[in-house]
């Protein structure tokens, strides 16, 4: 099967600004669109982008009440091709697809890989998946690591990527997370805030870093172990390793994460014991809040089992 997209010569969007005022065009419509900044930036410098009615640059700032256009050329050429992956599809219909992503297996293409991601087995499996966000990435309005397991929402066409993009702005949908964490977490529950940008000394990580952008993370305790705590995360933003960043900060890196984590191993894993257990949002047509959840992969519940 190969994924059909909805060809239009323009995508049109509409945004009106109500919590980002003093916030540039570019640092915002990189979050609303998942668009990287050089990208928005072209299109501005192409004018593609207006606000209340005029032609902007990249560094516009913007302001209460304004109103934002955005045309989006149609992408011409697919550069990722369909791959008959396994995917478990726990929910789709003409406008969402919601995911169970195994560990192990790449978002989408970058970083030197070009192949076997899910938007390969997405372009298999599905008929149909959002442009706006390139040939690269069809479909992808969010994204976890790819050692991360568990819920993601694909969007099947642009008006659907539109809606679920705002909703990721404006922090309105929510995604939890479980987590095997090394130690023992005193508190029962609390919030993590602190600033993550790349991490100086490697530019390939993460780091708490003073010049960083805002990130905030809630956790709450299930389960205490002996050495280890099972915890709750929940985001209120959505940085880069956003939740292994902040575990390494508290002191209570993820078991598993060979990146942020300890160097020597207990248990024999490819990756990080990090789950995205429940995903909500609205969904974009039914107007109504619909939640999704999917319990922890069986090399994960083995080492709970293990410990207890």
């Amino acid at each position: 099967m190969r994924t059909q997209y909805l060809r239009k010569k323009m995508m049109q969007m509409k945004f009106q600004i109500t919590n980002n005022d003093g916030l540039r065009i570019d640092v915002y419509l990189s979050k609303a669109l998942d668009f990287t900044r050089s990208r928005v930036k072209k299109l501005c410098d192409d004018g593609f982008v207006k606000v209340n009615g005029t032609v902007v640059k990249s560094n516009k700032v913007l302001k209460y009440g304004d109103i934002i256009e955005v045309e989006i050329p149609e992408n011409k050429n697919l550069d990722a091709v369909p791959e008959d992956i396994p995917l478990d599809i726990i929910y789709q219909d003409d406008d969402v697809a919601v995911i169970n992503k195994p560990q192990g297996l790449t978002v989408h293409a970058g970083n030197g890989t070009h192949g076997s991601t899910l938007v390969n087995a997405l372009l298999y499996h599905l008929d149909n998946l959002s442009g706006i966000n390139g040939v690269i990435r069809p479909g992808i309005v969010h994204r976890i690591d790819k050692n991360t397991s568990g819920l993601l929402v694909v969007a099947k066409n642009d008006n659907a990527h539109v809606a679920l993009a705002k909703q990721l702005e404006d922090k309105t949908c929510s995604r939890k997370y479980v987590a095997l964490l090394e130690g023992v977490v005193k508190e029962d529950s609390g919030t993590i805030s602190t600033f993550i940008g790349r991490n100086p000394k490697d530019r390939t990580k993460m780091a708490v870093v003073s010049n960083g952008r805002d990130a905030v993370t809630d956790f709450k305790v299930i389960k205490r172990f002996a050495n280890y705590t099972l915890c709750e995360f929940s985001l209120r933003t959505g940085r880069t390793h956003q939740i292994r960043v902040h575990a390494k900060h508290i002191g209570h890196p993820i078991v598993g994460d060979k990146e942020y984590g300890f160097k020597n191993q207990k248990f024999k894993l490819d990756g990080q014991l990090l789950h995205a257990k429940e995903l909500k949002f609205v969904h974009p047509t039914l107007n109504k809040v619909v939640s999704f959840s999917c319990p922890i992969p069986d090399y994960f519940e083995k080492v709970l089992k293990t410990l207890k």
